[in-house]
């Protein structure tokens, strides 16, 4: 009987002992899982933001429109005749009554 509880006692302590040696190895691997969807998320932001600036290129490539809009929002050009007129944002301020 004695000689069962013994050797239980070591079956549980060298379990023990592999879990000690692996919990610092699972805890790095939960991080690079964290890190790699982190960065998946990342990367699927940026891809998005390649398209939509690839789609201005090729619109101002390919479209005399999309360069007049760009010019006219931008550097505020007008054609001649054409009267500009820019509106302030509204302040958040509150008013004194």
């Amino acid at each position: 009987m004695l000689t069962k509880v013994a050797v239980a006692l070591v079956v549980i302590a060298f379990a023990f002992l592999i879990g000690m040696y692996y919990l610092p190895l699972l805890q790095q691997n939960e991080r690079m899982r964290s890190d790699i969807l982190r960065l998946q998320t990342q990367l699927q932001i940026e891809e998005t933001k390649s398209r939509d600036l690839q789609a201005q290129i090729d619109a101002l490539r390919n479209d005399p429109g999309a360069i007049e809009r760009m010019a006219r929002e931008k550097l505020g050009y007008a054609r001649p005749g054409e009267t500009i007129i820019h509106f302030v944002p509204a302040t958040n301020s509150p008013t004194e009554q």
